[in-house]
């Protein structure tokens, strides 16, 4: 059942994201399986996964912006931004005389927009070495740096008392890579003097590829892949080449004098048959190709 291709899994909750990656194997009865982009376990929604040689894609997937649906707990702050982790502090009764519509909507504002952001302590950013949440799980204290996001939407889409002591938050966020919503969650809920936490998270889309358009994890045996062709037009614009050029890029060989013909940085080259050739970039005044891919791609 192997083939080259991209395929889109809905992740349940409960599961890791290598875990789908494991059960990717097994279905399709291959080791080469990877994905674009990890989502902790209690989280569900898209990951994207590659398959044979469409795994060299995913390096070009990774860093596309991402929407999610989440819901942000006011009124405690955890150890872990979420609800996986211990309340370390909960609000005052006085501190919600402050927390209106209007306070919450204008938090909400500040972390919308090219903004800094320190990630949570408990990530998978890498610390000397390690993972930041390997560190802290062995009892020692991290403090990450801080790094530029870009959160181009974030959205209330609801609000709710939980109980007397909290108040949920159903909001959508649509942001750059690297941006962690479990560290919007508390940000909000520290501007708003009461603390937050995430208590649900769920992709909906990375770059162009929709959870709309996943398979769940029953449905792998007769789950069809997007090619590699298809999967790489969703995120970078195409350039079509003849027989000649395709042949010339597989082989190593430059475009010479080729460069205007690039709309981006990067674009998917496609031949006359509708394959990837791999993905071309700019060298000089000339087009190579930065990635090939396998020429038998079924």
């Amino acid at each position: 059942m192997a083939s080259h291709g991209i395929l889109l899994v809905d992740k349940p909750g409960g599961l890791t994201s290598h875990d789908v990656v494991a059960r990717v194997r097994r279905a399709f009865g291959t080791r080469k399986v990877g994905h674009a982009g990890t989502l902790d376990p209690a989280a569900t929604g898209l990951l994207v996964i590659g398959i044979e040689g469409a795994t060299r894609l995913l390096t070009y997937i990774v860093g596309a912006d991402k929407t999610y649906t989440a819901t942000i707990r006011l009124g405690a702050r955890t150890t872990t931004d979420d609800a996986d982790g211990e309340i370390t502090e909960t609000a005052e009764p006085a501190a919600w005389d402050a927390v209106d519509e209007t306070a919450i909507r204008s938090g909400i504002r500040a972390l919308t927009g090219a903004i800094s952001q320190i990630p949570s302590s408990v990530s998978a950013i890498k610390v000397a070495g390690k993972r930041a949440y390997d560190l802290v799980r062995a009892g020692e204290t991290v403090e990450l740096a801080a790094r530029a996001v870009t959160v181009s939407r974030f959205e209330l889409l609801a609000k709710r008392r939980a109980d007397e002591r909290f108040l949920d938050l159903d909001v959508v966020v649509d942001c750059s890579s690297g941006t962690y919503i479990r560290a919007l969650a508390r940000d909000l809920g520290d501007a708003l003097g009461v603390g937050g936490h995430l208590t649900a998270l769920r992709r909906t889309r990375i770059g162009g590829f929709d959870v709309a358009d996943a398979v769940t994890l029953e449905q792998l045996d007769e789950a069809a892949t997007l090619t590699p062709a298809e999967a790489a037009a969703r995120v970078m614009p195409v350039l079509h080449v003849t027989a000649d050029e395709a042949r010339d890029l597989r082989h190593g060989k430059r475009l010479t004098g080729q460069r205007d013909r690039l709309e981006a940085a990067e674009v998917a080259g496609i031949d006359p048959e509708g394959l990837l050739v791999g993905i071309l970039e700019a060298r000089g005044h000339d087009i190579k190709s930065a990635m090939n891919m396998p020429e038998v791609q079924a």
